[in-house]
């Protein structure tokens, strides 16, 4: 007679029990990367420059033939300069959403203005950083704003 010896402990309670299946993903993670990168104007090559991640395999998670790790997801996101997050719809905090009001009071020369500070500052050590955050609140505080265009008032006599 044999024993059948479990190759792993279930737990207590949990004998017998069927394991959840895994359900099917409903995002096409390949998809959703092929579209960012469309927006952006990247081909497969500047990701594989990028990140180190050989074009063939960008192409096989495009198509769907490979699921990559979030490590790799990762990478991808920040090749594209966008959050991980963006690749999960509905996955939006109340800080996201905080953002997004924020960035609708911004001016599009402000937005782009912030966008090309984001572009450099990955490279600036945490003490650079305040550097340059304490220059731009003395320069505000010291260069007055451009005066404003005076209108012409005509008098009511």
């Amino acid at each position: 007679m044999r024993v059948r010896v479990p190759l792993r402990k279930i737990p207590a309670g949990l004998e017998g029990v069927e394991p959840v299946p895994k359900e099917k993903p409903k995002v096409n993670i390949g998809e959703v990367i092929r579209s960012y990168r469309g927006q952006r104007g990247l081909s497969q090559g500047d990701i594989e420059r990028r990140t180190g991640l050989l074009r063939c395999y960008l192409s096989r998670v495009e198509n769907g033939h490979t699921v990559p790790s979030l490590e790799t997801l990762a990478k991808i996101a920040e090749a594209m300069e966008i959050a991980l997050a963006d690749f999960f719809p509905g996955a939006e905090t109340p800080r996201d959403r905080d953002t997004q009001k924020m960035l609708g009071e911004l001016s599009e020369d402000e937005i782009r203005f912030l966008s090309e500070i984001k572009k450099y500052s990955t490279t600036l050590s945490d003490g650079d950083k305040r550097l340059v955050l304490a220059m731009i609140r003395k320069m505000a505080t010291v260069i007055p704003p451009p005066p404003r265009k005076a209108v012409a008032r005509r008098s009511a006599y």
